[in-house]
C-alpha cells in the first residue's frame, strides 16, 4: 500500500480476508499510502498483532484512501485475467449517472502519464539507515578510497525505504535526489555509482529522466530497478511498451540467463522494455518466465546493469538481494581500476 509505484491505482486483493494483522508504521515503504483505492472481499473487524497501531479501516481514513469491501474479488480477478488491466471508478456521489462514470473511465489512461515528479522528493537528502541484518559481505564492501563507504546518488522516481536500507547495508552512503535532478549536478557530487529507482506511470512520458540517464551512462557505474530499468533501457537506445497484463505481486519467476538460476521476485509495473529495440552490446540477462519479457539487462560498455523487479523483498522473497552485491562489485572494480598516466 505504501509502494509509490502504485500511485493512482486500485489494488484488488484476491485473498478473501484482509486486515487481521492491522497496520504498523515500521513496515511503511514511503511517507504515505499512494493507492487510489483498495478492494477486498472481507475486511477484518478484529485486529490481532502485537505490532499493530491501527486497523486497515483507520489507516485508509487517515490517508484519505478509498476502501471497498464485500466485493467478489476473485470474480473480478477472473475478468482481469482475460481482459488485462482495466480502468475503474469508485464514486460516493449518488447524483452521478452510470453514463458519466463510464465516461470517466474511458477518458483516463496511464499511457503518457508522468507520475515520477508527483511522488519524488522535492530536495536532495541523505539516507543512512541500514536494515537490521548484518551481512559479512557489507564490511568488505567498503573499499572506496580511505576505506569509506561507497558514495551513491539515488534518483527518487518513487523509491521504497527498504531499497535505501539495503543499499546502506551493502556499504553505501546515499544521497537521494529528485526525479528531475540534472545529470551535471549528480556528476559534480562525484559519486562511486548512480542508482535509478522504481516508480509509477509511463516511462516514455519522462524524457527528462532519460536524458539525465543518457548523460551519466559510461561515466559512472549505474544500477536501475523497475522504472529505473525502463528509463535506462530508453537511455541505451531501446523503447518501452505497455503490457496487457501488468506484473504485480510477489511470486514472479525470473531466470538469470548467464547461470540458469531461477529467482522468485516481487514486481509492480505496467510497462516493459522491448528487447528487439536494444542496440548491440546490451545483454538481456534476466527473463520473466511467465511471459518471456525482458527482466534485466547488462551494458558493460556503459557500466550499467538493470532489473525489472524489486530486489529488496518488501514485500517478497530475498532471492534477488544478490543484485545489490553485483552493483557494489561494479563500483569496487571502478575504484580499483588502474588510471592511465
Amino acid at each position: 500500500m505504501t509502494d509509490p509505484s502504485y500511485k493512482g491505482q486500485f489494488v484488488c486483493f484476491t485473498h478473501p480476508h484482509i486486515g487481521n494483522v492491522g497496520v504498523n508504521d515500521d513496515d511503511e515503504e514511503s511517507e504515505k499510502c499512494h493507492l487510489g483505492a483498495i478492494i477486498v472481499r472481507d475486511v477484518s473487524i478484529v485486529v490481532s498483532n502485537y505490532r499493530s497501531v491501527m486497523s486497515l479501516d483507520e489507516y485508509c481514513k487517515k490517508h484519505n484512501v478509498l476502501g471497498l469491501c464485500n466485493l467478489d474479488t476473485r470474480a473480478l480477478t477472473k475478468v482481469l485475467r482475460e481482459t488485462g488491466c482495466l480502468n475503474g471508478v469508485i464514486c460516493t456521489d449518488a447524483s452521478k449517472s452510470d453514463e458519466e462514470l463510464v465516461a470517466m473511465t474511458k477518458n483516463w489512461t496511464i499511457v503518457g502519464k508522468d507520475l515520477l515528479s508527483v511522488v519524488s522528493c522535492k530536495e536532495p537528502y541523505e539516507w543512512k539507515d541500514p536494515t537490521g541484518e548484518e551481512w559479512e559481505f557489507n564490511e568488505g564492501a567498503k573499499t572506496a578510497a580511505g576505506g569509506k563507504a561507497f558514495k551513491v546518488v539515488a534518483y527518487d522516481f518513487g523509491i521504497k525505504h527498504n531499497i535505501l536500507r539495503r543499499l546502506a547495508s551493502f556499504g553505501c552512503s546515499i544521497t537521494v535526489v529528485p526525479a528531475d535532478y540534472p545529470a551535471d549536478k549528480v556528476l559534480a557530487l562525484n559519486p562511486d555509482g548512480v542508482f535509478f529507482s522504481n516508480g509509477p506511470g509511463d516511462p516514455s512520458a519522462a524524457p527528462y529522466a532519460v536524458d539525465n540517464a543518457r548523460a551519466i551512462l559510461g561515466k559512472k557505474p549505474v544500477f536501475g530497478i523497475c522504472m529505473g530499468h525502463q528509463i535506462l533501457g530508453q537511455a541505451f537506445g531501446g523503447k518501452t511498451f505497455k503490457l496487457k497484463f501488468g506484473h504485480h505481486g510477489g511470486n514472479h519467476p525470473i531466470r538469470y540467463n548467464p547461470t540458469g538460476r531461477v529467482e522468485i521476485s516481487a514486481q509492480n509495473h505496467n510497462f516493459a522494455v522491448d528487447p528487439d529495440t536494444l542496440p548491440e552490446g546490451v545483454e538481456v540477462t534476466h527473463i520473466n518466465l511467465n511471459d518471456g519479457t525482458c527482466a534485466g539487462m547488462l551494458y558493460p560498455a556503459k557500466k550499467a546493469m538493470t532489473i525489472q523487479y524489486h530486489p529488496e523483498a518488501s514485500p517478497g522473497p530475498h532471492d534477488a538481494d544478490i543484485c545489490f552485491e553485483q552493483f557494489v562489485d561494479m563500483m569496487k572494480a571502478e575504484v580499483s581500476a588502474p588510471v592511465a598516466a
